[in-house]
């Protein structure tokens, strides 16, 4: 069903996509670090928050994708297309929703989240939240119309349209924390605007007729009942599996923000390069679910194995050209932070573990359960992540840190114990071949 070329077409973007936000985000990360400690400490918190939400939002719209891309297969395409504009609605209301609750009352969620964190750090992590929350309306539209165009093969337009959003992003983040001195409100302002242009240069695109999916006159809003049921039978689980996984994330962030402002900076710098480490692997995670969610619309098993297989074993070569030279160069990466020597110090320890497992564990953890999502074994692959990460991850961290005072290094450690343990039950449950008997389509 997919050619070499096919293949090249839809990962290079997707590759080059992820690469491209991630260094945006890490060159941000630079940028508001010249401003302080308390300043990157503030936006590190609300981006643990942000990756809650946004991590469920994307798992509705990787929902959508799925429906989207075996309907594809089935060659219906007017059902996909209603399937697309169902997608776009549940992703738009939910991410109003959950902007309007965080508006109401920031300073009152970061308390409740973050406790009593140092009032300069609670002061631009307040500020950074509410840009960011502003900025969620226009990210779904962007992440929606993102996921219908990768369902239909064609991973470039998001490619380009986040090229214009990365380069208005880091325009204005230089202008405005830099010339203008607005320090964490810059880079708040630059994330908003930045995805408000975005989001309306992929509605103008998705309107062209030329594609499979395009969408026109998405008022008045009209629900298909089976559709939605279709999009949230994937969603759901997989919105439960990311929330309850970020929301261990942003347990673990407390602990963190208990050991200090020093623990909180070295996090978050090696949380920004670990975004760099991961790139080719969640590239590849998305073009597992176009293209096994075609074949297995075609009801072609078969090719869903082969096709499986050969996007990890990509997914191994090229985590492995991305990691290892961060693997001999960790020290020379960290020294562009303005870090303090506690900071670095812990930072050192942990960027070399964390090169190595994402060349050996990482891709059976991550990039290879999204075939077993695009068959519509959703479900499974919540029930794995979210008990690995509650039980292993946070539950582990906590016992070291609270009880047996361990530091910052055991959350990252804890974190690499949780992958291992993902990937062994994944592994079981492809072998098993039960992930066979799952259906979407009603």
């Amino acid at each position: 069903m997919f050619s070499g070329v096919a293949l090249r077409r839809l990962i290079i973007p997707l590759i080059l996509e992820q690469l491209l936000a991630m260094t945006v985000g890490l060159a941000a990360v630079v940028m508001i670090a010249r401003v302080g400690e308390a300043a990157v400490s503030g936006v590190s918190l609300i981006d643990t928050l942000n990756i809650l939400i946004i991590s469920i939002l994307s798992a509705l719209c990787t929902g959508g994708a799925v429906v989207c891309s075996q309907y594809i297969g089935r060659r219906e395409a007017d059902h996909a297309r209603m399937s697309a504009r169902q997608l776009v609605y549940i992703s738009f209301i939910f991410s109003v929703v959950v902007g309007a609750v965080l508006l109401c009352a920031p300073r009152f969620f970061i308390r409740l989240i973050f406790g009593a964190v140092a009032a300069p750090v609670a002061e631009s992590a307040r500020t950074y939240l509410i840009y960011s929350t502003i900025s969620f309306p226009f990210l779904a539209l962007f992440s929606a119309c993102a996921a219908l165009f990768r369902a239909m093969g064609n991973s470039r337009v998001s490619l380009y349209v986040s090229l214009v959003m990365n380069a208005v992003n880091i325009s204005l983040n230089a202008l405005l924390i830099y010339s203008l001195q607005l320090g964490v409100l810059g880079a708040g302002i630059a994330t908003a605007v930045s995805r408000a242009i975005a989001a309306l240069l992929m509605m103008l695109l998705i309107r062209e007729k030329g594609h499979v999916i395009y969408l026109r006159k998405l008022l008045p809003v009209r629900f298909n009942k089976q559709m939605v049921q279709s999009i949230l039978s994937i969603g759901v689980p997989n919105g439960l599996e990311n929330g309850m996984f970020n929301f261990g994330k942003l347990l673990v962030q407390t602990l963190v923000a208990w050991l200090g402002t020093s623990a909180i900076a070295a996090n978050a710098i090696i949380g920004s390069i670990f975004n760099i480490m991961i790139v080719p692997g969640m590239g590849m995670s998305l073009a597992m679910l176009t293209v096994v969610g075609q074949c297995i619309g075609a009801g072609d098993y078969a090719q869903a194995k082969h096709y499986a297989k050969k996007l990890l074993w990509i997914t191994y070569v090229s985590m492995w050209a991305v990691n290892l030279p961060i693997l001999v160069f960790s020290r020379e990466a960290l020294s562009f932070f303005s870090l303090s020597a506690e900071a670095y110090a812990i930072a050192a320890r942990v960027l070399p573990v964390l090169a190595i497992s994402c060349c050996i564990i990482w891709p059976v953890s991550f990039a290879f359960p999204n075939m077993l999502r695009a068959a519509g074994d959703a479900r499974y692959t919540m029930i794995i992540s979210a008990s690995s990460m509650w039980i292993v991850r946070f539950g582990l961290s906590y016992l070291l840190i609270k009880q047996f005072h361990f530091g910052l290094e055991a959350v990252w450690y804890c974190m690499v114990i949780d992958w291992f343990v993902r990937a062994v039950f994944f592994m079981f449950r492809y072998r098993g071949g039960r992930w066979q008997t799952k259906t979407v389509l009603r």
